[in-house]
Formats: structure tokens, sequence, C-alpha cells
């Protein structure tokens, strides 16, 4: 989204198109699995409408859609990108996503964005679990979703056998459109009357009554049931609305590379895709979190427009791609840009706020470049330069009416990556950067972690986590390591003890005295340090009880052996001595150290290791290689739940945290793809001396 193309097929392209009202816009969101052929897909629809006059080429790193370094390198998209072209007095923007699981955030803020979802299928690899997973992605949301096969010219290539794959697998609702010729490579729409061949004759009637059925339009159900000829311009209407309902699927075929059937994709996107206005707009609140109404698709209405993608220019800094939902974001506008952050569930990286700013250029998108246009209004697509604070996930809205739009969920994520400047000159670089890629991609989080004192970016998996690192080194110019990851150990009594502590020192003036009975034994897990008194006749003058108890915390937090702080420790003040002139509050803190010192030598110490409680969600093939995996993470399976409606199973467990610092990257192995799991502390139990040796040696 940059505007600094360097794609030659960028370079030629044609100017904006004209903004048009919502009925004559339609936002069109490509998903599938990666190599399917979406970013192809969305070069030849680019070229087919004229907004650049040739295709670039994946292999080439000449698309005008994948032009970041990292997707060039690897030929494959791994953010959101966009493209709006006109067609037919249409405008219609494409927003091509990656379809690796590691972006699903890139896709969510994509659907956010569109309002229909083209699934992109190949003729070659077919439909997989990744591709079922996707496919419930757009389903989770009521987004409306065609299929078309693309690929058609491939070795091996097998259109019908896709078809039926994606009709057994994706659920109710899909019908052929199409039917390709393949000794001719011609493709003919089922929408037109039947020419004599059985087969299409029973695909067509399929798909006639499925279409009068999901539009409820009885009049032309009456027509085909009293066998009178149904025409292609009885069917248009219907198809759009059956579409627009969301439970009707039709599938088209494509061959993005020769062009077939490119034209006729475009034109059922203008006929028969749902247009902004039958789309409901998401939800509203005032900033506070008190209701707002209803927000309509409105270009006179009130502003709400959203942020779904924050980039950085090196030549004109921070660029926004904003869907507008309501009212028309125009230039030099003064618009309030509502942030999420802790209060509204998107987590302490993106800090709420609330701040009014001056739009400035407004653009039409074309990949890497950006096209000046007069406004945006309701329903459309647009990149605005120099939003400041804006932030993905951000509302833009009228100052002298905030709102704030309820967000997409955010991918959890689960594996972190320690990362350290190289030298100290990279410091400060690194730290500029780490809140760049916070404020670009809100699935990422950023944590200094008190235990062990690393900086810790948290990814959703191992291909995410490549991606930034490259950023960070190539983008941001950051010289840095990745040490490993550092799991805190703790340690705890192995049993109770009873010590007499002395703090005794006389050199001249003033000395230091004090003496400590002290007893402990091990507290219930999760209990801290806790401390008691049972002084009795004055021995230990109340002045001084805090005295012991904050020595005691403070070298419980240092540790006593091997810099692991104690942990779980009931510690009680029974006894002990004072002196008039030479007793003091240091002197009793220092008291109460050596004491905690010598119970732990006296009772002895164990090392205790982080827990965490587990789900992981597959589809129920996967259980077994899940359970396996998890066995040799040392896991305890606690139990599993079935998800019948979606053919999931949700597996609960206990693991050590150790074992859970590559398990993003073996679970996508296991479960092709398809798994995902989220922890929450659960607590500590013993180590086993070779994990104390290897995580952290005394």
């Amino acid at each position: 989204m940059a505007a600094h193309g360097n794609k030659d097929s960028s370079k030629e392209a044609s100017g904006a198109p004209a903004p048009r009202a919502p009925e004559r816009v339609r936002n069109v969101v490509l998903v599938g699995r990666p190599g399917a052929g979406k970013t192809t897909l969305a070069e030849a629809l680019v070229v087919a409408t004229g907004a650049l006059t040739r295709a670039g080429r994946v292999e080439d790193g000449t698309t005008c859609l994948d032009t970041d370094e990292v997707e060039v390198r690897l030929q494959h998209s791994v953010g959101l990108h966009a493209a709006t072209v006109e067609h037919a007095g249409h405008r219609i923007t494409l927003l091509d996503t990656p379809g690796a699981p590691d972006f699903v955030g890139e896709l969510r803020a994509a659907l956010r964005a569109a309002d229909a979802a083209l699934f992109v299928v190949s003729a070659v690899s077919g439909v997989d679990a990744a591709t079922v997973q996707l496919w419930d992605e757009c389903a989770a949301v009521g987004l409306p979703r065609a299929v078309v096969v693309t690929q058609l010219d491939r070795a091996r290539a097998d259109v019908p056998a896709v078809v039926r794959a994606c009709q057994e697998q994706l659920g109710l609702g899909v019908h052929p459109l199409q039917v390709l010729d393949p000794a001719g490579g011609r493709l003919t729409s089922l929408l037109e009357p039947d020419q004599g061949d059985a087969e299409a004759g029973r695909l067509r009637a399929e798909l006639i009554e499925a279409v009068i059925a999901e539009s409820e339009d009885e009049s032309l159900m009456d027509r085909y049931l009293a066998g009178d000829p149904v025409a292609v311009a009885d069917l248009v209407p219907d198809l759009e609305t059956a579409v627009a309902r969301g439970a009707f699927h039709p599938v088209l075929c494509t061959a993005p590379l020769s062009g077939l059937g490119v034209d006729e994709l475009l034109d059922l996107l203008v006929s028969a895709f749902p247009s902004p206005l039958e789309r409901p707009c998401p939800a509203v609140s005032r900033p506070d979190g008190a209701p707002a109404g209803v927000v309509g698709c409105d270009p006179a209405g009130q502003l709400v427009a959203e942020v779904v993608k924050t980039t950085t220019d090196p030549y004109l800094g921070r660029i926004s791609l904003v869907r507008v939902f309501s009212g028309t974001l125009r230039p030099d506008a003064l618009v309030h840009v509502c942030g999420h952050g802790t209060v509204h569930g998107w987590g302490e990286n993106h800090p709420d706020h609330d701040a009014d700013e001056r739009v400035g250029t407004i653009s039409c998108v074309l990949g890497s470049t950006l096209r000046p246009v007069a406004e945006c209004p309701a329903g459309d697509v647009c990149a605005v330069a120099r939003l400041g604070s804006a932030e993905t996930g951000d509302t833009l809205s009228d100052p002298a009416r905030p709102l704030l739009v309820t967000p997409w969920p955010l991918p959890d994520p689960q594996q972190p990556v320690a990362v350290a400047a190289a030298s100290r000159s990279d410091e400060d670089r690194l730290a500029g950067a780490l809140t760049r890629l916070a404020t670009e991609d809100p699935a990422v989080r950023v944590e200094r972690r008190a235990d062990t004192g690393q900086l810790l970016l948290w990814t959703v998996g191992d291909a995410h986590a490549e991606v930034l690192l490259d950023r960070l080194r190539t983008r941001y110019g950051v010289s840095l390591q990745t040490p490993p990851v550092l799991v805190p150990m703790v340690e705890t009594l192995t049993g109770p003890a009873r010590v007499t502590a002395r703090h005794v020192k006389q050199s001249g003036g003033h000395g230091q005295y004090a003496v400590v009975v002290l007893e402990a034994e091990p507290g219930p897990p999760g209990s801290g340090i806790t401390f008691g008194q049972r002084v009795v006749g004055g021995a230990v003058p109340t002045a001084y009880h805090g005295s012991v108890e904050k020595g005691v915390r403070v070298q419980a937090a240092r540790g006593v052996g091997g810099n692991r702080p104690l942990v779980d420790v009931a510690v009680t003040l029974v006894d002990g001595k004072a002196h008039s002139v030479d007793s003091s509050d240091a002197a009793f803190q220092a008291a109460g150290a050596l004491g905690l010192r010598e119970l732990a030598e006296a009772a002895g110490t164990t090392v205790l290791e982080p827990w965490c409680a587990v789900e992981v969600t597959v589809p129920a093939e996967h259980v077994g290689p899940v359970l396996s995996d998890l066995a040799g993470r040392r896991a305890r399976v606690t139990g599993s739940v079935a998800q019948p409606d979606r053919d999931a199973t949700t597996v609960l467990a206990e693991v050590p945290e150790r074992e859970l610092l590559t398990y993003a990257g073996a679970l996508r192995s296991v479960s092709h793809g398809t798994g995902r799991f989220t922890r929450r502390p659960l607590g500590h139990e013993p180590a086993p001396a070779a994990v104390v040796a290897e995580l952290q040696p005394a």
C-alpha cells in the first residue's frame, strides 16, 4: 500500500476510478490457502479492467499487490493488499489476503472491510482442512461467499473433482455456475438455457431450484414448476439475492494466466455480489461504552470509518487503509480518532486514545500505487496519509459526535521470540521499530518480562516471527540478536525448619543488633510469601516486625541459592532479641534476610518450573497426533470437548511452559495448519533435574 511502487506493472496504472454511490460499489476479499492463486487471479482481474496494461508474475516479484520485500522473496503474500478498479460502471475493491494460518489477523481485517468473499481453490490441490478452516472464518462473520476454481490450465487439474470436494466439505449451498469443456477449453454458463447435454441440464436444474429457493421468489418458482422457460435475465436478480443472504455459494472457473473466465467473473462481481447497502454495518458505541444506535450505509450520514490496515512509507509516513461505513470522508476534514486498548479488548500494546486529527490526502489504492481522489463516500475503501495517531482498528468519526466501532477478534499470539539489540546504538532504533510493528500489526504483542529481563516479541507462529524479524532487520535497519527464550525458575522449601538468625555487629559508636527466631514451611501453590508472628512478651518490639518481614520478602525476591526467587513459603517470627541502643530497622531487615537464607539451608529447596493450562482445538482427525505430541512434552491431558457441528475437538491439558516455546510451530505441523491453542498460567511444579540444568543452571 506504499506510494513508492517499484514494480513495472504498477507504474502503468490508469487514473483512479471516480467515487460511486454505494449500490455501485463492490468490496470483495480473496480468500484461500497458500498457493491457490489469489494474487495471480487479482492481477488478472486488475488487467482485465484496464487498470494495468500487463500482468506481473508472483514468481518474478512483479505483481502490483505483493510489493513487500518479504513477499517478493518468499513468493507469497504475508499481508493484506488492496486494488480498486472499475468495471461496468461499478467500483470494485479487491482485497488480497495471505493464506497461511500465521497471518489470520490480516484476513480478519480484510473481512471487516469486505462485503463478500471470493474463495479461491486450486483445480490441482483442491480442498483440504486448511481450506475448510478459512471457509469457517468467513462463515463466522456471516460474509457471503462464492468459490472460484483457478489454475484450470495446470497439469493434473481436475475441475469436476474439485467442485464435488467443495460441495462435500464446504457444506450446503455450493453449486457450480459453469461447466468446463475439457476438450475445447471452453466455459459454459449454467444460467444459459440448456443446450442438450444431460449432465449440464441436471446441474442447471439444481442451480435454478437452489437460487429460487434461497431468494424465495415464489412467482419465478411457479413459472419454473409450470415448465415455462427461465432466461438469464430472470435468474440474475434472484442470484444476487441468494448470494447476499449468505447461504448460496456459486462456483466459477478461471485460468488467470490465459484469461479464461476472468471477464465472466468480473461480470458476476457486479451483477450477483452484494453492495455495501446489503451488508449491516458493524456495531458502534460511544467512546465511554454507551450505546450509540445503528449506523447505516449513507454517504450523507454521520461519519463512521475504520482503519483496517496501517503501513509506514519512507516518504509519506503512516498510511491508513480505511473502510468508510457511513458518511463521506474528505481531504482536510477534521476527524476524531478513537482507539481500542485494554478497555476494549485489544491489549496493552494498543492503548485507548482519543484525538482530533486533520485528514490528509485521500487516495484510491492500486497495490503499491496511491491515486488521489476527491472523497470517499460510505461503502468505499480508501487510503489516508499522515494520520499520526491512527492505528489498525481505530475508528474515524465526527469530532462533535465521536463513535467507536466494535473491533474484530484478534488472533492470540502464543509464540514468544526474544529480541535484543546487537549494540547499544541499536537499542533506541529497536524500541522505535517494535512500536511501529505493534502499530501496523495488532496481532503482535511486545513484552518486557520482569522475571527474566528479556524483551519478548509474541507472534502467531514461525512464519509470522520470520516476517517480523526480517522487517526489523531490513525495513528498520536494526541489528539484533534472538537469544533463547528464558523460562523463569523459582524455588520453594522442601520441608519445615526453625532457625535463629543473629545480625550483631560492633565497630565503635552505635552497633547493629537484631536476633530473630523464624519458623517456615512450604505454603500452598500460588500463595507466594506469607508472613506472620507469634512473638510473646515483646521479645521483638512490634515496631520491628515489619522490618523483619521486609527483609524476608526482599531476600525471597532475590533468591536464596541459584538467583531464583523463593515462592510459596509461610514464614513466622516466633522469638528474638533487641538492644535498646543498637537495634534498628536496618538491623532487623538484615536479620530477616539472613534468617530466610538459613531456613533454606536447613530445610533444603526444590526448584519449580511454571506450568500452563492449555486448550488445543483441532479437527477431529488430528486429535491422535496432537495427543501423541503433547505426551512428548510432559503434558497431562485432563479432558476433551467434542464440537460435532464443526467436526472439531478441544483437548484440555496441563503443560510445562518450557514445552510451549516451540508448540505453535509443532501444532501447525501435526494438524496441517488447522490447529490453534490458548494458554493461561497454572502455577509451579517441581522441575526434573535435567530441565533445571538446561534452563537456568545455578
